[in-house]
């Protein structure tokens, strides 16, 4: 009883903290396309008489604001209206919001369009979502990890929920890649899969994202050598006022941040996480595989005049995770054991120059490094079957500029240099593939210098207030391969309203052979570069403000993929997600094809009151065509998806979160019992590839914040529910090599998770 009436005081006495508390409120508003700040836009903060202007600087400020969520408006004539959500006040602190507004086409400069709770960019492109940091953060089943948050919509499949396998529209992890403030990051998770974006365990922090848009189809001539998908994400700026330290603990593991100012002309934030579970299994003695890995990653600005801003990006991580022998027998993981360490560093420098009125350029320099160390044996005989000890490095230099020509032209062009200088130092152990051939080993160890480089051009062009076209080209050659390619890629956008349009996308994208691969035998350099075909149709509706309907059709089809003559089913592509790791090949062509089609339908409602939520859905189907010149189903291929999910702010202080997926089961290839049974092995039956499907997916995740507020700092304590009623979702079946029998491998039970941030 006495618990219960301290607890009733405490959240008493926090009210009257809260009502007393303040926070303010800062940032510029700049035009979309030039970067030129805006001279009196007019804010309003919903549901208050509060507003303000922007000054001669394109700047604004709110001070003395009460703490909590609040939405904004910013509303200018000649542009589109910009209605911001989930702007949280926190006591004693600065919330900075920069806002880009988008101009309108001339025959409409005199009206204010109502549909800005929708973030565009300034092609408007096709298959284009927007989340902020809020809307990630909270995600009930993301853990704040920016990947999962992905995985309601309706454009990836359902694989596994022990990594972050982003499958957009049939195409593996391989084909995906991200963008952090113009600075190409191949990688943004722990445990990294060696040339792929696969991984278990993310490592931003999503307090410093800004905004992210996820492209799943149909991306601009400015991004290359990637095939499905591009995630380009917005790190904010650190605080310019004061010093502001914040910890948190959740299931990623516990951390801290710094953030503040730079004498009077920049700022800065850093943030660490040190993974705690090792901890806690050595302290209980549990043994088996308990990852240890740790992250830090920095942002520094420097604003050297009105027209000029360095920025400069840090992002790195260890890896450890260690399996002996016994503790191999002693799971279900029976079929290796071994060892994985690693590093990963990213760091860049941005550059962004203002041409006047005209426009602007973003130009970056940057090191991407990742060590790998990696030993793996057979748990039946303890032979070595994988050792890898390479070492990954490349220099980037990317320019993007953008130019207004008139108010119907806009262009923009680039250029992309990475030079790669690499060793490469791994050995792959005979063994018996799931044909039950012996493949014999193989041993690489060499230098691999090679330059790979691009080109870009794309015209905007507004034929009508009504029909825009966006069309251009991107060239690419890369030294390795003496492959030159050129990629068309166009979108044309009809306006019926400002409230509904409709778009057709087609473009041709390129993406060359992982480096890993290529360093297997020197006749895979005269492969021709794999490449797919983007038709996309799309319509998209505001039905109210605050809620969007969009439709999209697409057909995906792939050419000069590689494909193994010894192992004929095998599409290569995907290989790294079903094994983890590229396999050895002594012999490849690129006769491999493979095609997505499928349709789209998503309903997302913005928080404008107390509630917001997202429904999609899809039905889509991949399959590939192998060596032999049979289809299979894709490892990926879900079929259908469904995904609800949506939370309810009855106040400032509680937050109640759903997520709910549904998914068909995935194709998997049964084994020959007899044959595996016989060899001690899993053998595949041949006549059955990728013929049988796995139980239907589906698991609910709930999340429940509340929030503390104090006179000059806040407490944010969650309670996160994954797989709530604890659906037995089968992630393969595996042949259990010393238990000579086959066993199934489940994803996550129900798995609790409490977290912690105090921001001071």
């Amino acid at each position: 009883m006495k618990k219960i009436v301290v607890l009733i005081l405490l959240l008493f006495i926090n009210n009257l903290v809260a009502m007393q508390a303040k926070g303010s409120l800062k940032g510029t508003v700049i035009d979309l396309e030039t970067k030129q700040p805006l001279i009196g836009v007019n804010i309003i903060i919903q549901n208050t008489s509060i507003g303000e202007t922007t000054n001669l600087n394109g700047e604004y400020s709110f001070l003395n604001l009460e703490v909590g969520t609040y939405t904004l408006e910013f509303s200018y004539i000649g542009y589109d209206k910009v209605t911001k959500t989930d702007v949280i006040i926190r006591p004693g602190k600065s919330t900075y919001l920069n806002i880009e507004m988008k101009p309108l086409p001339v025959e409409m400069k005199d009206v204010i369009v109502s549909s800005g709770y929708f973030s565009e960019t300034k092609i408007k492109p096709i298959s284009a979502v927007n989340f902020s940091s809020e809307e990630i953060r909270r995600a009930p089943g993301s853990a704040g990890d920016v990947s999962r948050i992905m995985y309601g919509l309706p454009s990836l499949a359902k694989v596994n929920d022990s990594r972050n396998s982003l499958i957009v529209r049939g195409g593996s992890p391989i084909e995906n890649t991200f963008f952090i403030d113009n600075i190409e990051v191949p990688n943004i998770n722990h445990y990294p899969v060696e040339g792929s974006s696969d991984g278990p365990i993310g490592i931003l922090n999503v307090d410093f994202i800004d905004d992210v848009t996820f492209y799943t189809g149909g991306f601009s001539p400015a991004y290359g050598d990637r095939l499905s998908s591009i995630m380009e994400i917005d790190y904010r700026e650190g605080n310019a006022d004061a010093f502001s330290p914040q910890l948190n603990l959740n299931m990623a593991g516990l951390g801290g941040a710094l953030e503040g100012p730079i004498s009077d002309f920049g700022n800065y934030m850093f943030s660490v996480n040190l993974s705690y579970l090792d901890l806690i299994a050595d302290k209980a003695e549990t043994g088996g595989a308990i990852p240890r890995y740790q992250d830090a990653q920095g942002k520094a600005t420097f604003n050297i005049d009105e027209n000029n801003k360095l920025t400069f990006l840090e992002i790195f991580s260890r890896d450890e995770i260690n399996l002996d022998y016994e503790d191999a027998l002693e799971t279900d993981l029976t079929v290796v054991y071994g060892s994985t360490n690693g590093v990963m560093n990213v760091s860049g420098l941005n550059w962004q120059h203002l041409w006047g009125k005209g426009g602007y350029s973003n130009t970056s320099l940057s090191h991407t490094f990742f060590d790998y160390d990696r030993d793996y044996y057979e748990t039946k005989s303890k032979k070595q079957i994988f050792y890898n000890q390479s070492k990954e490095q490349a220099f980037t230099l990317r320019n993007v500029n953008y130019f207004k020509i008139n108010k119907c032209n806009n262009i923009e062009f680039g250029f992309e240099g990475k030079y790669y200088f690499t060793n490469f130092t791994y050995k792959y152990g005979e063994r018996q593939d799931h044909y039950g051939n012996i493949m014999p080993g193989l041993v690489v160890g060499k230098d691999f210098n090679s330059l790979k480089a691009g080109l870009f051009a794309v015209h905007h062009l507004q034929l009508t207030d009504k029909l825009r076209l966006d069309y251009g080209l991107r060239a690419d050659v890369f030294e390795a391969t003496d492959n030159f390619t050129i990629s068309p890629r166009a979108t044309l956008t009809y306006d019926f309203m400002p409230t509904t349009s409709l778009t057709l996308s087609s473009g041709v994208f390129r993406q060359e052979i992982p480096n890993h691969i290529l360093t297997q035998n020197e006749s895979f350099a005269e492969l021709n570069t794999p490449m797919s075909i983007h038709n996309i149709l799309g319509f998209s509706h505001l039905l109210t403000e605050t809620t969007r309907v969009t439709v999209e059709g697409y057909y995906k089809y792939y050419k000069y993929f590689p494909v193994d003559p010894s192992q004929p089913s095998v599409f290569i592509f995907d290989e790294a997600t079903m094994e983890g790791i590229f396999l050895q090949h002594n012999n490849l062509t690129d006769d491999g094809e493979a095609y997505a089609a499928g349709i789209e339908v998503m309903v997302q409602k913005k928080l404008a009151e107390d509630f917001y939520g997202m429904v999609s859905g899809s039905y889509s189907r991949t399959r590939y065509k192998d060596y032999n010149g049979d289809w299979h189903n894709r490892i990926y291929d879900n079929r259908f998806n469904f995904n609800l999910e949506g939370g309810y702010l009855p106040n400032d202080e509680w937050e109640f979160k759903v997520r709910w997926v549904y998914a068909g089961g995935a194709p998997y290839t049964p084994f020959d019992v007899e044959a595996s049974t016989e060899s001690s092995r899993g053998i595949w039956d041949l006549s059955k590839i990728n013929s049988m499907r796995l139980p239907d997916y589906h698991s609910l995740n709930i999340r429940i914040d509340k929030r503390f507020y104090f006179t000059n700092s806040n407490l944010i304590v969650y309670l996160s529910v994954w797989n709530a009623y604890g659906r037995d979702n089968i992630a393969q079946y595996v042949w259990d090599e010393v238990k000579n029998k086959q066993s199934e491998q489940k994803q996550w039970s129900t798995l609790p998770v409490i977290g912690i941030e105090y921001e001071f």
